[in-house]
């Protein structure tokens, strides 16, 4: 099953909250990226939140972080 990205940011502090939030959800997530972003290489890709698991319930991720995002 392929990664399928549903959040990027250069916070990699921002990609570890989302995927708490995510895996409280049920939702399996795990984040890409991490280390070249620590070490100065964010700036080429950012930091990627991915979920290993079904298109659709990549779908209720992206509605999840789009849900905390207009909360705060």
């Amino acid at each position: 099953m392929d990664l399928i990205t549903v959040f990027r940011t250069f916070n990699p502090s921002e990609a570890q909250l989302v995927r708490g939030r995510l895996e409280t959800a049920g939702i399996p997530a795990t984040v890409r990226n991490e280390r070249s972003a620590l070490a100065g290489g964010a700036g080429i890709g950012g930091v990627e939140l991915c979920v290993d698991v079904p298109e659709a319930l990549a779908a209720d991720a992206r509605e999840l972080i789009d849900a905390s995002e207009h909360a705060e």
